[in-house]
């Protein structure tokens, strides 16, 4: 479904992203985990192009990566984001903001997009809360409408920025049990997090960054019993309290 071959990043005279290499299948979901400042969630926002790479190749069910377009709209089209800052538009109701983008890209009807998008509020736990504004929610329910958004597309990838970073400890676990729903229905999924219970728990797979480099690549038992890379290991030590 998504491969990066080589992928370099620069922001002015530093290097974000190293020579990144991976392949991501179909259905897999994979935590993406490491210090901050890692690399992590700009590896992330090259995959739909919100940053763009500086070298290297990546390709996403078949379509090159690149300033096309054409191409560029049909990789967006397949691969849907969740930001840690929720990114909702606050002037438009909780409806709204799931409908507008199948109706605007994909021109589905609206009562057909209305229809899905209760569906998909009733999915997370919030249809009593679709004819609400943003800042009449909660975080941890502003972060389900925006889970609820992205699947609105019915995206082959999910791509999740950090998607419990900005909520209070209380609202984490709302959002983790939509994401662990998520996890066992086939979608790919890429999640950059803090949160180490959940990678250890739904992951298929766990990648470690540490300066702009993939230093891990492995199972979620190898990576959390037995990591080879001392970097690894002593991110570990410093996390432990998280799961």
């Amino acid at each position: 479904m998504i491969i990066a071959r080589n992928v370099d990043k620069h922001f002015g005279s530093f290097q974000a992203l190293r020579d990144v290499s991976a392949a991501f299948a179909e259905g897999q979901v994979t935590a993406i985990v490491g210090p901050s400042g890692s690399g992590k969630s700009t590896f992330l926002r090259t995959l739909n192009r919100l940053e763009k790479h500086d070298g290297g190749q990546i390709v996403i069910d078949g379509i090159e990566i690149s300033d096309d377009p054409k191409s560029l709209n049909a990789i967006r089209r397949e691969v849907g984001m969740v930001f840690q800052s929720f990114n909702l538009f606050s002037h438009l109701t909780i409806l709204r903001n799931i409908t507008l983008a199948p109706m605007r890209v994909r021109k589905t009807a609206r009562a057909e997009a209305e229809a899905k998008a209760l569906a998909l509020l009733e999915r997370v736990g919030l249809k009593n809360q679709a004819h609400k504004y943003p800042v009449q929610l909660s975080g941890g329910q502003q972060q389900r409408v925006a889970i609820a958004r992205a699947l609105a597309m019915d995206p082959k990838v999910l791509l999740f920025d950090e998607p419990t970073s900005a909520l209070d400890p209380e609202m984490v676990n709302e959002v983790l049990t939509v994401m662990r729903e998520l996890a066992h229905t086939g979608i790919t999924m890429l999640v950059v997090t803090h949160e180490m219970g959940f990678a250890r728990e739904v992951a298929d797979r766990v990648l470690f960054f540490d300066e702009g480099a993939i230093l891990e690549d492995t199972t979620p038992q190898a990576f959390f019993t037995n990591p080879d890379h001392e970097r690894a290991q002593a991110f570990l030590a410093q996390v432990r309290h998280g799961f």
